[in-house]
């Protein structure tokens, strides 16, 4: 058996020598034989020279890929799944937020026949007003999706060879790996571990990130917000209907009287931002499709110290093939 590290990288120069030398003990202790393949995703800091340094230290376990610019995490995570060869495979952080030490428990579940082995953080640290809305969101998100979101879990998991290909066969421009792990299926098994600080420098994750990751996750994997707009829609002629028939009563028992400035502002106002609302999320789903039919590739490779990653699956035109 082999098995293929991916490691994603943006702004790591600070912690991914610690991370590679921590990760590096737990695989040598195992005596499995393995890949580690690093995808620096346009980094601006040293990350790509301490990825050249490593790959020069370790030739024989350790390769790179190298953005030509910042394409975001689930871009590198495709490259990476892309490259690696082994029979499983694992994403994992360079932060060392995912500690290299339940690796072995990973393979441990592994080697009891699971596709997808998955670690879930308890969020043990995190400010109270961030895990009440992080549960807030996934209890919501769930009622809407097609697939089963978890909080807690997200990228840090292993993967079969059986699971990897099946994630490679979606061609999809607009990835949200955390909808398309649950999407995929197969035998999945989760375990939970303690929440664990980064080793360095600051979190990617800033709110405005978080709410377009929220979105994302929203609107990936359903329409049913636009069948809520035909309800909204419907409920809103139901209201109007009543209030007209109302209107229509009270002239007939106590005469015509001026109808009230207030309330017709406030109906306005009220509809308009409605209608703002769904012309927006209507305009999220066609901006969707407007990326999906440019078929552009999901990164551009700078660099590397071997071969590019397998090519797009076949479905795809031939000019998204092109690295």
């Amino acid at each position: 058996m082999k098995l293929s590290v991916v490691v994603p990288c943006y702004n790591e120069e600070a912690v991914v020598t610690r991370f590679d030398a921590a990760l590096r003990a737990v695989l040598e202790r195992l005596g499995v034989a393995y890949e580690v393949c690093y995808v620096d995703d346009g980094s601006g800091d040293g990350t790509l020279a301490r990825l050249r340094g490593l790959v020069q230290r370790h030739r024989a376990t350790t390769r790179y890929l190298s953005f030509s610019r910042n394409f975001g995490k689930e871009p590198a995570m495709l490259a990476g799944l892309r490259a690696a060869t082994g029979d499983a495979v694992i994403l994992m952080d360079a932060d060392l937020q995912h500690p290299p030490e339940l690796i072995e428990r990973m393979l441990d579940l592994y080697q009891l026949g699971h596709d997808q082995v998955v670690a879930k953080r308890d969020r043990a640290g995190d400010r109270r007003l961030r895990t009440a809305l992080s549960r807030l969101y996934y209890r919501a998100v769930n009622t809407w999706v097609d697939v089963e979101l978890t909080d807690g879990v997200g990228d840090f998991r292993l993967l079969s060879r059986k699971a990897v290909d099946a994630l490679l066969s979606l061609p999809e421009y607009n990835r949200f790996s955390k909808g398309l792990f649950s999407w995929i299926g197969f035998d999945t098994v989760t375990f939970d571990y303690r929440n664990a600080a980064r080793g360095a420098g600051e979190t990617k994750w800033r709110f405005g990130s978080l709410v377009n990751y929220g979105i994302d996750g929203m609107l990936s994997f359903n329409c049913r917000p636009l069948r809520l707009a035909i309800y909204a829609g419907l409920g809103l002629a139901a209201l109007a209907t009543v209030y007209a028939l109302w209107i229509i009563g009270a002239a007939v028992v106590g005469g015509v009287t001026a109808p009230g400035y207030v309330t017709l502002v406030a109906i306005i106002v009220g509809l308009g931002g409605l209608q703002m609302v769904m012309l927006g999320l209507i305009g999220e789903y066609i901006g969707r499709i407007y990326y999906e039919t440019k078929r552009r590739p999901h990164f551009l490779l700078k660099e590397t110290d071997g071969p590019p990653p397998a090519p797009e699956p076949a479905d795809v035109t031939a000019g998204s093939q092109a690295r």
